[in-house]
């Protein structure tokens, strides 16, 4: 049984670490959400809640606001964020097997808006004093864990890891990256070629008039026998893609672009983003590479029926709790590193159900899964990944990001990441949306491309 929580949030003196939260991803065992240097890092854990099933977004739920009900709260800064925070990760998957999880942290930094703070959460009788808080947060910091801290201002630079020596091992043939560490890469639950059949099958249930939508996931492993540094993983997705939002929970680790719910207040906002374009496809191309993206994912019927399934998805999920709501009228084309997507970006009014605004997992409970990363209808997309896929996604593109004691949270979709399994192995996930145009051939391709950010972080070049 979890103590009474006690948490004291005070100022903090930003102009001390100039290069924002990344810099203060120097251990292993860091919870992360930021985006483009601001966002919440958190250290320790003072409280954990676990849970599987279908019922696991509302039973998290019940269990953070029995907890925050009858916390003793002194917040000195007042804005979301502040105050007692839990991180979280959830399974893709109502039958999945791994454990969605909050994780109260003992100490937390948070930027926003140009304002720093340092929150730190009790749950014994001990004193609660700014200069504690700011003793607790250097103990942190003065302790990272493993490797963390030697390659720190590396890493925080944008540079790629130093050290590692030309070579290693792709398992797969036809795979195109480069391994720039001494690592091996191994396909995951299924071979290239069976999960292309997969994407062929998702095709013809397509074809059948039974979905509109599939969303196909598939998985790689990466052994670093040089160990498997999470701080620099990171450090290295916030610099490099920082109009995403960088994550870190119990080795589930990424950068995402699509934000599933972001609640302050009463107001909800939703990033969707279906259809996506390389880079690399531009190469050669006559003209800017923007027009090139605009051209072949706005002026795609494939691309442009993806996305509006997506949006559609939502909307209709997110009315019955939105007073208001407003979408872009044409999705515009999001510019990451790696890919361009095809977006919009969604704004609703919450309304009272049931005499209360809805919390942030009762709207994720709703939400989740979108077509954006399961597909339409969902029931029948589900069962249909659950037969192509042969993996348990565990985490990957479920919900993760934090929420506070006032009903504010940002869930992201857990996309572009991976889960640490081990001190020296990491499995990468990446996935497609496949409706009736798809290629087999092309949709593998998209997978690689969306395997990069993490590959890069891992220093394995693609």
């Amino acid at each position: 049984m979890t103590r009474t929580l006690r948490t004291l949030t005070v100022p903090l003196d930003g102009e001390s670490t100039p290069g924002g939260l990344p810099s203060y991803l120097v251990r292993d065992d860091v919870l992360c959400w930021t985006r483009r240097e601001a966002g919440l890092v958190g250290f320790g854990e003072v409280a954990r809640f676990t849970a599987t099933g279908p019922e696991r977004f509302l039973e998290a739920d019940i269990w953070w606001r029995h907890l925050v009900i009858e916390a003793d709260i002194i917040d000195h800064v007042e804005c979301p964020g502040t105050g007692p925070v839990a991180f979280g990760s959830f399974a893709f998957s109502k039958v999945s097997a791994h454990e969605s999880r909050l994780i109260v942290p003992e100490i937390v930094v948070g930027v926003r808006d140009g304002r720093t703070w340092l929150t730190q959460i009790r749950t014994d009788d001990g004193e609660l004093t700014e200069a504690g808080a700011l003793a607790a947060l250097n103990r942190w910091l003065e302790s990272p864990s493993g490797a963390a801290a030697a390659s720190g201002a590396a890493a925080a630079s944008g540079a790629v890891a130093p050290g590692a020596a030309p070579g290693g091992v792709l398992a797969e043939a036809g795979a195109a990256v480069v391994l720039s560490r001494p690592a091996t890469l191994e396909t995951g639950s299924l071979s290239e070629e069976d999960w292309m059949a997969a994407v062929a099958a998702g095709v013809a249930e397509i074809r059948t008039g039974r979905l509109e939508k599939l969303v196909l996931a598939r998985d790689v492993v990466a052994t670093l026998p040089e160990g498997v540094n999470a701080a620099e993983v990171l450090r290295q997705l916030a610099v490099r893609y920082r109009e995403c939002w960088t994550y870190g929970v119990d080795g589930l680790v990424g950068a995402t672009p699509e934000m599933l719910i972001q609640v302050e207040g009463r107001t909800a906002q939703a990033r969707v983003l279906a259809g996506t374009l390389d880079r690399r496809d531009a190469l050669g191309e006559v003209g800017l590479p923007l027009d090139y993206a605009e051209r072949v994912l706005a002026g795609s019927e494939k691309q442009r029926h993806e996305h509006e399934i997506a949006i559609q998805s939502l909307t209709t999920q997110l009315a019955p709790f939105s007073e208001a709501m407003n979408a872009h009228s044409e999705p515009f084309i999001l510019e990451l590193p790696n890919v361009w997507h095809l977006a919009s970006d969604v704004k609703a009014e919450l309304t009272e159900v049931e005499g209360h605004v809805p919390t942030c997992l009762a709207l994720i409970n709703a939400l989740h899964p979108t077509a954006a990363v399961c597909g339409t209808p969902t029931q029948v997309a589900g069962a249909l990944i659950r037969k192509l896929e042969h993996l348990d996604r565990g985490p990957y593109a479920g919900p993760v990001g934090w929420l506070d004691a006032a009903g504010n949270g940002e869930w992201g979709i857990a996309l572009r990441g991976a889960v640490i399994e081990s001190p020296n192995t990491v499995r990468l996930y990446a996935g497609c949306g496949i409706v009736e145009g798809s290629h087999p051939e092309a949709e593998l391709a998209e997978t690689w491309a969306k395997f990069r950010p993490m590959l890069e972080s891992l220093g394995i070049s693609s």
